[in-house]
């Protein structure tokens, strides 16, 4: 087998980047035409990208098969954007480009951390507008100043800010159109996750669990940014669930179950799948006796109303701090509508979508100490961190089997492709009085990062793993799946890589420069087929990765293709 492996700095040398930048310029109106039905039918125009994971079913799958196994060999840099500066920060908070490019007809939208906003030309690589929201700079982030991507829909670009709005621009123009506020900033509530559009609602949700805050899903109205609904993932006492916690104290109203990622949408169950985070304080598990609802949790919620269906909870009474925000991947197998989900806690969960049963759960990681789950859900075993002062080392750490970042699955080859990291971390726990807007953690964390790994592994619905690419870093990005049988997938030291999604093999190899923690997409543009990939990773607080594997460096995004 032969690797084609190019680097970034090579690239630039051979002259293959090129591009100018014009800024304040005014776009096609190509989002004017977006709209719910659009959306819902994403994949009937693969050469666009139109939401967050390409459609509602969370897949991260494109039919495009113009870059194949075959020529992938062939790939080189289209065009590079330059889009800042990431790592280290004042010593303290970072910047990592953690979005996914959005695409339509030939014009990307693409967010940034610190407020950014850009409009480009798909095919150059040329800015057309950009646009820079004001954060505070004393605005409380657990784990960097971040953003995860852009939504569309008539006429609009969404997306939100590190402090807790959520903004409508002028896809033509970026100007703003409205701007709401949805989190209380003094109270450590925070925003990260990339919106999505559903009828003619924008859905986003609320960061900051590690604060002590109370994890909510929020809904408005796309033209006039009216708020619709909202729905809290704790509830308060005599709501279903609220039994799950302290009938005495507060410790509901600031028990996390943030939102962070985006949602996926069934619109024939009319359902979002929502992943829940973890409670709060995320090591202390004293000062919260219960299973803690609906903390680590998949919970079903009706778009039109805001209301909570159903839930499964994979982690009940959490004390890892193994959120449960990772997407619920839809898809259809033995005439069963199913939901497929990788945990933090090393676990791959299918449920029944429509009444949120289990239909099998099975590891998908080598090591796994904090307990045992058997195939029933029953969790038979666990490792605390119970004792003050008293270290308690365990497999998954904080950082999980899996991050945030994204699986995928090819309805072509009926598998799921995940980031998997194997690495351990010893808690230490350290009871701490709750505080407005300090970090309310109930432990200090140190990670094995000498005894780390990680990889791309396969698996069909039934959990049965059908290979591995293995690696000696953790796989901390997410994955695209495409119709030319190809696994795109980045890793922390600066790779990107293409994978043969029938076996696994390493077909090819781009040195980027920096690290990765974004989600790739893929689109067309006069008949030609891109990848896109941000690249720029700085460090986590807490030491959950070491800084060194992407900090420093500057972030950009690295678009792919085929030479003529």
């Amino acid at each position: 087998m032969t690797v084609e492996y190019v680097d970034a700095g090579e690239a630039i040398d051979q002259g293959l980047l090129s591009g100018k930048v014009a800024g304040g310029e005014i776009a096609p109106p190509v989002v004017a035409g977006v709209d719910y039905e659009r959306i819902r039918n994403a994949r009937s125009e693969p050469e666009n990208w139109l939401t967050y994971y390409g459609a509602y079913n969370g897949q991260r799958y494109s039919p495009l098969d113009q870059i194949n196994t075959e020529n992938v060999k062939n790939l080189r840099p289209a065009w590079i954007f330059q889009a800042g500066t990431s790592g280290m920060i004042a010593g303290a908070s970072t910047y990592s480009f953690e979005a996914a490019p959005i695409v339509v007809d030939g014009i990307m939208f693409v967010s940034g951390w610190d407020g950014w906003v850009w409009a480009l030309d798909a095919k150059t690589g040329v800015e057309i507008w950009r646009y820079k929201h004001a954060i505070p700079y004393d605005v409380s982030l657990c784990c960097g100043n971040v953003n995860r991507g852009v939504a569309v829909a008539r006429g609009k670009v969404f997306f939100v800010t590190a402090n807790a709005h959520v903004l409508a621009l002028d896809a033509t123009s970026g100007k703003r159109v409205w701007d709401k506020t949805y989190g209380d900033v003094r109270a450590g509530e925070s925003a990260t996750v990339a919106p999505l559009v559903v009828k003619d609602m924008v859905i986003v949700g609320s960061s900051g669990g590690e604060f002590g805050v109370r994890g909510h899903l929020d809904a408005f109205d796309i033209e006039s940014g009216e708020h619709r609904w909202r729905c809290y993932m704790v509830p308060k006492p005599g709501e279903p669930g609220s039994e799950t916690w302290p009938a005495d104290g507060e410790a509901w109203a600031r028990g996390g179950a943030n939102c962070w990622l985006t949602s996926t949408f069934d619109p024939e169950t009319n359902l979002l799948y929502v992943g829940t985070g973890n409670p709060a304080p995320d090591f202390d598990g004293d000062v919260r006796p219960g299973d803690n609802l609906f903390t680590d949790s998949i919970v079903a919620v009706d778009v039109d109303s805001g209301q909570i269906q159903w839930h499964y909870q994979c982690t009940p009474h959490d004390v890892w701090d193994y959120d449960s925000i990772s997407e619920n991947i839809l898809f259809e197998s033995g005439g069963r509508k199913l939901l497929g989900h990788f945990d933090k806690n090393g676990y791959f969960f299918v449920l029944d979508r429509t009444d949120g049963k289990l239909v099998q759960i099975t590891p998908f990681v080598d090591r796994i100490t904090w307990g045992a789950i058997t195939r029933d859900g029953k969790v038979t075993a666990r490792v605390y961190p119970d004792k003050e002062g008293e270290p308690v080392h365990f497999y998954p750490g904080p950082a999980g089997a899996k991050e945030w970042t994204h699986a995928a699955y090819s309805p072509k080859t009926e598998l799921f492709y995940v980031p998997v990291q194997d690495t351990g971390a010893t808690a230490t726990r350290r009871r701490r009085e709750f505080k407005e807007s300090i970090p309310y953690w109930g432990a200090g964390v140190q990670v094995d990062i000498e005894d780390m790994a990680g990889s791309i592994s396969a698996f069909d619905a039934n959990g049965e793993e059908k290979w591995r690419w293995r690696n000696e870093l953790p796989m901390c990005a997410s994955v695209l799946a495409t119709g030319g049988d190809l696994v795109f997938a980045g890793e922390p030291s600066g790779e990107f890589n293409a994978l043969d999604a029938r076996d696994g093999k390493l077909l090819w190899q781009f040195q980027c420069g920096s690290g990765h923690h974004s989600s790739p997409t893929t689109y067309m543009v006069d008949g030609k087929q891109y990848v896109a990939v941000p690249v720029g990773w700085g460090g986590w607080a807490e030491g959950f990765l070491p800084g060194m594997l992407g900090a420093g460096h500057g972030s950009a995004l690295i678009v792919f293709a085929l030479p003529d």
